[in-house]
């Protein structure tokens, strides 16, 4: 790829399009496209000719082969794989119907969602991948609405991902901080500083916490109010439920909940069992190394659940190696999504996007306002980018130095860089973990957009608030996020009172 070079103004037109057209067509894959197509036409001096050229041979041939993307488009494969699999088998349904069975309330069925969620913390795309299809016939029983499902899987996902040192996430944050702590002279500990961070990362926690807030006080505000009220009246809407083809056989009384529950043990141990052999807990896994065991782990579960649905009669092996096959042509899609979305992050950050939005946006400040704003900035990047670790990439470094020159707390800058960064991530309409959510919850896209951003811009304002009294008042970690979680309970209520709606079970 050619190397950086600023376009001013100019840079901002394919992210801006990409999110106006994604809202406007409700078609992400046009949007995308017509975006990368309208950067790479600029970064020709407007040749057309020589842009589409540039499209393929600059961005998406580039970015397909590069090695942490061409391993992710491997492991979305085996995940879409193994998903059909435990969906036709009749495993996912007899362990739904299990819970089910014991689950008697909305309320109850969305706190157990979200405690599944935080229990898969080391991947944001397997989360949603995972519970999705588990929890989908649960929330229809109880006339859940799917975008409340979508926005449970999406909330547990990146959010909890960022929280922990050994995923993906934090391989790759602390990388960026050992090398700039090489840089400056700073003589720290990578992962030291970031343990530090944690408790300031004040968007992740409060997405988190915003879940149970929402489903203990039964009252939702926004288009989420309506999407709720119209499932508990008339269940999944018909759209949602077209093209669900690879659904469990007719009540064979064959599969049950350890259909399930086996495949998941072997996944996890598998997983597990290659990060303890790399060094985990006490040595950092590189996110190659994550991606290898989610793979392998997903490739052997798969491989359990043919052994169990041949063993019971359930399919034969043609049947399940179509199955397999079926699943994988399924993510097309959603590889479709990620791959152009790849290709807007490379052309922004060849035309110097997220440069010019820093460079416009920072000046002559109080250090006391470094940690709100540099959220604010890593907030709008994010969101319209579609990728939180592009940001993190730009901002980090700007963070670590702009808090080693004015004097204060680094890592509460970096917490600041990370909640700013995750924002766009979680919510962005060109994020892939929030495509992967809305389509594990079956839910429509732009619905899940829709339904979801309210929740997130309440606990983003939160996290800015939170960022300006923890500047100003240079209050500790511990007090900072009791604070956070006071000024999100209390922006809950305003919002749930003003626009909101009760839900009754």
């Amino acid at each position: 790829m050619e190397e950086t070079v600023y376009f001013g103004i100019l840079s901002l037109i394919p992210p801006i399009l990409a999110v106006a057209l994604a809202f406007a067509t409700k078609n992400v894959v046009v949007s995308l496209l017509v975006s990368l197509f309208t950067g790479c036409w600029i970064i020709a001096g407007w040749n057309p000719w020589l842009g589409l050229q540039g499209m393929f041979k600059e961005h998406l041939f580039v970015d397909m082969t590069g090695s942490s993307n061409a391993q992710t488009i491997i492991m979305m494969s085996f995940v879409g794989g193994f998903v059909a699999l435990i969906e036709r088998t009749g495993g996912a349904r007899a362990f739904a119907s299990s819970i089910a069975s014991k689950v008697h309330s909305r309320t109850t069925a969305q706190v157990v969602n979200w405690l599944g969620g935080l229990a898969i913390f080391f991947s944001d795309s397997g989360n949603s991948l995972i519970l999705g299809p588990i929890f989908r016939p649960i929330m229809d029983k109880l006339h859940v609405s799917r975008a409340k499902l979508s926005y449970i899987l999406d909330s547990t996902s990146s959010p909890i991902c960022i929280l922990v040192p050994v995923t993906g996430w934090g391989v790759y944050i602390m990388g960026i901080i050992a090398s700039e702590y090489e840089n400056l002279g700073i003589d720290g500990s990578d992962i030291g500083t970031f343990m530090q961070a944690i408790p300031f990362q004040f968007y992740a926690i409060l997405a988190l916490i915003l879940v149970p807030i929402v489903a203990l006080g039964k009252r939702d505000f926004g288009p989420m109010a309506k999407a709720e009220m119209y499932a508990l009246k008339n269940g999944p809407a018909p759209e949602e439920l077209a093209g669900e083809e690879l659904e469990a056989p007719e009540d064979n009384g064959k599969a049950t909940a350890i259909d399930m529950i086996l495949p998941l043990i072997v996944l996890f141990a598998v997983i597990f069992i290659m990060f303890f052999s790399w060094g985990f807990p006490t040595q950092n896994v590189p996110g190659s190394k994550i991606r290898i065991a989610l793979t392998s782990g997903y490739f052997l579960a798969s491989i359990c659940i043919g052994i169990m649905a041949m063993r019971k009669k359930i399919l034969t092996f043609t049947e399940l190696v179509d199955t397999f096959v079926d699943g994988v042509k399924r993510m097309a899609g959603i590889l479709v999504i990620i791959i152009l979305a790849w290709g807007v992050g490379s052309v922004c950050s060849q035309m110097g996007t997220a440069q010019f939005i820093v460079d416009s946006t920072t000046g002559i400040l109080s250090p006391k306002l470094v940690p709100a704003l540099i959220f604010l900035i890593g907030a709008v990047i994010s969101f319209a980018t579609g990728t939180s670790w592009g940001t993190m990439a730009i901002l980090l470094p700007l963070g670590i130095g702009m808090a080693n020159a004015f004097g204060i707390g680094i890592p509460l800058t970096i917490a600041a860089v990370l909640s700013g960064s995750l924002f766009g991530d979680h919510c962005a309409p060109i994020s892939d973990t929030t495509v992967m959510s809305s389509m594990a919850g079956g839910c429509n896209h732009i619905n899940h957009v829709r339904t979801q951003l309210p929740y997130a811009l309440l606990a983003a304002c939160a996290s800015f608030v939170a960022y300006l009294i923890v500047g100003f008042a240079g209050i500790g970690a511990g007090v900072g996020v009791v604070v956070a979680v006071v000024i999100l309970v209390v922006f809950y209520v305003l919002a749930s009172r003003i626009w909101g709606q009760k839900i009754e079970e």
